[in-house]
């Protein structure tokens, strides 16, 4: 009779485990802290917490990844998302009857239409009371889509001109839409210098 071999006993320790185990377990607190922050309780974490492991190591088998933590915190976060999905199903007919809903609301109507016009008309009226420069700045921004270094650079002024000049512009265009007066809003020297002590 011939004795076990001792190493069929003994587990083989890979490259890929011992990865695992220097690497991945030693994020065990960040990953329980993770699934915590992220609203879930205590009893349910360490459910959680095993079928991560078990996707991580399943992903690793294909290569390690060069940057442990960022690829363990996005496979548990993949894993949370997975399980709103799944619990986020909903059956065909109600989803048709949503869809439904939110074609008919969707639809434009002639008063809906007249609104529009009205509104875009009015904000045409507000954008006109601006003063040039903070019109062009805001309609730079906010129309053209142009970065404030873009703005900055096609205008030559600082980019903290065009911040400042885009918020007092969007401030004065919100208060002529609410039925105010559309004038620019200037903090007094007062408040500035309040800001700024200490």
């Amino acid at each position: 009779m011939s004795l076990p071999d001792e190493s069929a006993s003994t587990p083989v320790t890979t490259a890929l485990d011992e990865w695992f185990i220097s690497h991945v377990l030693p994020l065990e607190g960040l990953i329980h802290a993770f699934l915590r922050r992220h609203g879930h309780e205590d009893s349910e974490i360490p459910d959680l917490r095993q079928e991560a492991y078990a996707r991580i190591y399943e992903a690793a088998r294909r290569g390690l990844p060069a940057q442990t933590k960022p690829f363990v915190m996005t496979t548990v976060r993949n894993l949370l998302i997975d399980r709103i999905r799944r619990s986020r199903i909903v059956s065909i007919e109600a989803m048709a009857d949503v869809e439904q809903a939110v074609m008919q609301s969707d639809e434009v109507t002639p008063e809906r239409h007249l609104g529009a016009r009205d509104e875009l008309r009015r904000l045409q009226q507000g954008l006109q009371k601006l003063p040039h420069k903070c019109r062009q700045i805001v309609e730079l921004r906010k129309i053209y889509g142009l970065s404030q270094r873009e703005v900055a650079g096609r205008l030559g002024i600082a980019e903290d001109t065009v911040e400042r000049q885009t918020l007092l512009g969007m401030r004065a265009l919100a208060d002529f839409m609410l039925g105010g007066t559309g004038k620019i809003q200037r903090p007094s020297r007062r408040f500035n210098k309040e800001r700024s002590q200490p």
